[in-house]
């Protein structure tokens, strides 16, 4: 007889593992942080706590590869204008005057809220105060990568380069064994790093076996400023002093041509596709079939709540999928198994962490949500994935566990105050009254 901790009966288990298997009215056994068993025979294990889901899908946890999760404190500030009027005009000055350790912890919690109740279970988070968002992370159970911000000019963050580099090795050393948090470098973009602080990052990166994350040809202005100034594309710059590699994970790739998607599959380099972002933004359309067929690995972000403005992750999968049908002229593209992909193992890969998380398997990490598919919304369930891909079901999360922690119970947070969030968030509203008036 085995003994578990935890025993889920399932209507369906979707794997996403190697043969990406199907299963239906099969079981799920966890014992302390990892999965042990998954069997259309559960006789043999004995468990403390036992869940019959018989109208449930149980799935690897979504992985959100690319997101600003304080920056939710700004939802619905800033809508509807280019990206650099957003940035110069609003987000930098706005980040300059508000965005300290408190604004960080309220904002980064509000968003694990929003991120837990979907499915989110991995994030990847590139803003200011990463220790601080480590610290609200670690407490609601949540597994992340903390990409530490650089940029050639002061925040309140940091003074400069010298200090972003400092602080930010200290964060990689300090979470080098954490079983669920680590630290990447987060170089913002081309346009505001300069070639001697690249150089620094891909020297730090290699020391402390960092990946490094970095926004890259999201606009058109970006890529033709560049040509403009140095004859070259933003990522033949990067790849010329030596950042591209397995490592690095490209956020947008928006303007890219054939050229730039050869070097990224040579390079074994990760894209980020973020669609419902650039899409609001008008920054333009990411071939991703295209990406696909070369080999890249693509994996899924939100990005932040104030250009999105939701960190919905089944959302952004189907956004994905059905963007990627019309920019390739094929209803075939993306089908919905690759979009299941896209938002779990696809995502667990570019964070370099596909041993632990991103698929159902024996010996990994207990990441998993529980989606109930029972309701009218959701009939006839002629195909799981279909379900997963192209309808409107991110409310019908009910459990997640990360780690082995159960984190939300029957649509109910367990490690976070919902309250308590709630007060952060009108407290910022008013603090933030002046800018919602212009």
């Amino acid at each position: 007889m085995q003994h578990v901790d935890t025993l889920i009966k399932a209507g369906w288990i979707v794997t996403v593992d190697g043969d990406f298997r199907i299963l239906k009215n099969h079981a799920l056994a966890i014992c302390d942080d990892r999965i042990v068993a998954i069997t259309d025979n559960s006789d043999d294990i004995q468990a403390e706590r036992i869940l019959d889901l018989p109208g449930h899908l149980l799935m690897p946890g979504l992985v959100n590869a690319h997101g600003h999760a304080a920056m939710s404190l700004f939802r619905g500030l800033m809508d509807d204008l280019p990206l650099m009027t957003w940035l110069n005009d609003y987000i930098w000055p706005a980040e300059s005057q508000y965005v300290y350790a408190d604004f960080v912890a309220d904002g980064s919690r509000l968003a694990m809220t929003e991120m837990l109740l979907g499915g989110t279970t991995t994030f990847s988070d590139m803003y200011f105060f990463p220790e601080t968002v480590a610290q609200v992370a670690d407490k609601a159970g949540m597994r992340c990568q903390l990409a530490f911000p650089v940029f050639n000019v002061a925040s309140n963050w940091g003074s400069g380069t010298d200090e972003y580099l400092a602080r930010g090795r200290e964060l990689l050393q300090h979470y080098r064994h954490h079983p669920y948090i680590h630290a990447a470098i987060g170089p913002h973009a081309p346009y505001t790093v300069d070639d001697e602080t690249f150089i620094r990052v891909r020297e730090l990166a290699a020391k402390e076996s960092a990946a490094i994350q970095m926004h890259l040809h999201e606009t058109a202005h970006e890529v033709s400023e560049a040509v403009n100034a140095n004859g070259k594309r933003p990522l033949q710059r990067i790849a010329e002093l030596g950042l591209l590699g397995p490592h690095f994970q490209a956020v947008h790739m928006v303007h890219i041509n054939e050229a730039d998607i050869r070097l990224v599959a040579d390079s074994g380099a990760h894209v980020i596709h973020c669609p419902e972002s650039n899409l609001k933004l008008a920054s333009g359309f990411f071939p991703l079939q295209q990406c696909l067929d070369a080999g890249i690995n693509v994996a899924l972000g939100t990005d932040s709540a104030a250009s999105n403005n939701d960190l919905d992750m089944l959302g952004e999968m189907r956004t994905a999928a059905l963007l990627a049908k019309a920019v390739a002229g094929d209803a075939s593209a993306a089908d919905a198994r690759t979009a299941v992909e896209m938002a779990t193992i696809n995502g667990a890969r570019a964070l370099g962490i596909s041993h632990e998380t991103g698929s159902l398997e024996t010996g990994k990490a207990a990441d998993l949500i529980a989606v109930d598919c029972s309701g009218l919304a959701q009939q006839p369930l002629h195909h799981p994935l279909s379900q997963l891909a192209y309808t409107h079901i991110s409310h019908k999360v009910s459990h997640s566990w990360i780690h082995g922690r159960q984190v939300v119970d029957n649509y109910q947070l367990t490690t976070i105050d919902p309250d308590a969030c709630q007060a952060a968030a009108k407290h910022w509203q008013q603090q933030l009254s002046d800018i919602a008036q212009r």
